[in-house]
């Protein structure tokens, strides 16, 4: 399923019950960190290892929070006129310049420090 697709599936199923009203940016960027912090939520205070483990035992609780975010950020992606896909393109390509594969394979460093 494309981007496209998805969105207008989730388009579909707000306008059903007239929501659009209550989906209004600010609200989307909260909601948005919210559902973050809830995914966050289920790595709080582990390990890697233990990390994995939830994940492996809980991978369904943490799709969801996975797909609340999506479906908000496509909202709001919908509600900006962005398109979503060309947007990560776009970040793709500024991230490439940021990181260049020479410097900065296997670190974990801010781009600035690679200028």
């Amino acid at each position: 399923m494309t981007i496209e697709q998805l969105t207008d599936q989730i388009l579909d199923f707000r306008d059903k019950r007239d929501w659009s009203q209550y989906h209004k940016a600010k609200d989307m960027a909260a909601a948005v960190a919210i559902e973050a912090a809830e995914l966050q939520e289920h790595f709080l205070w582990k390990t890697h290892d233990e990390s994995a483990e939830h994940l492996s035992k809980h991978g369904d609780e943490v799709a969801e929070e996975m797909a609340d975010i999506a479906i908000y950020l496509f909202l709001m992606a919908s509600d900006a006129g962005v398109d979503i896909g060309q947007a990560i393109k776009a970040k793709l390509a500024i991230n490439e310049k940021r990181y260049p594969v020479h410097k900065a394979k296997g670190r974990s460093n801010k781009y600035t420090d690679y200028q």
